[in-house]
């Protein structure tokens, strides 16, 4: 059962679309096609402040329903404040959407039973723990460790990015008492399988995770029928309406070699 999926990268730089996209053909599938995405005409080039997410938000909503129309089985909004995700399912169709906290927290609640978070600065904590709380995981949830690292410098210098994940992580196992260990930014990727061996405890990456639960979403949609429920919160709007006030958006498209 093949399947397309669309990540997108809610900031307005292509910078990281190339290799995300190719850490995560590495993990998809074999036949699963992912182009990743990026917005367009749109200033920020990371979500740390909720003011950003702001400013991203109908470029966002715009590059859903470009996947839409395009015939996507499946759509990853690239942050790990699971930005605009109820307004994304909204005006998704058919097409199943998740993003990086809700696909993590649910895979974690399966491997053990408390979870510690890692993020890069104190900042992220207040909006992180309110869909902690939203998505029902508060109780399977040991805290935050802050890495003490920008987004934008997770990738900059890998080795110091490993040494701090890898040393907050065994924190979180032999103080907190974390079971499962997420890495709770996007741009945390490359770093989960080392460290997993290092501590020995399931380490859920940022971008893995969704895309593991985009491809199970796409698959028991297309096998099943078990899509998007229109029947309450995720009631469609006119599409008159919708066309107004949400246009499609072009986004900026890195797509799969494979075709």
């Amino acid at each position: 059962m093949s399947r397309r999926i669309l990540w997108i990268n809610p900031v307005g730089t292509a910078a990281y679309d190339e290799p995300i996209g190719a850490a995560l053909r590495e993990e998809a599938m074999a036949d699963t096609r992912i182009d990743v995405a990026s917005l367009t005409d749109v200033g920020p080039n990371n979500l740390e402040y909720n003011v950003y997410e702001m400013v991203v938000a109908g470029h966002t909503m715009g590059a859903v329903r470009w996947a839409e129309q395009h015939g996507y089985d499946a759509a990853v909004i690239g942050c790990f404040y699971d930005p605009f995700l109820r307004a994304a399912r909204e005006v998704s169709g058919s097409m199943a959407v998740t993003a990086p906290a809700e696909a993590c927290l649910h895979i974690a609640s399966t491997l053990g039973e408390r979870a510690s978070i890692l993020v890069g600065r104190s900042k992220w904590i207040p909006e992180m723990h309110e869909n902690v709380v939203k998505y029902g995981f508060e109780d399977r949830h040991t805290g935050f460790r802050v890495l003490r690292m920008t987004v934008n410098e997770f990738q900059a210098d890998p080795a110091c990015t490993e040494d701090r994940i890898l040393t907050e992580a065994r924190k979180a196992v032999e103080e907190d008492g974390a079971d499962v260990i997420v890495l709770g930014c996007t741009i945390e990727f490359g770093f989960y399988k080392t460290v997993q061996k290092e501590i020995g405890v399931p380490v859920i990456d940022a971008i893995v995770a969704p895309l593991r639960y985009a491809e199970f979403l796409a698959d028991i949609n297309s096998r099943h029928g078990w899509g998007t429920s229109r029947a309450l919160g995720y009631e469609r709007p006119d599409e008159a309406e919708l066309n107004a006030f949400v246009p499609v958006i072009d986004p900026v498209v890195s797509r799969d070699p494979r075709g």
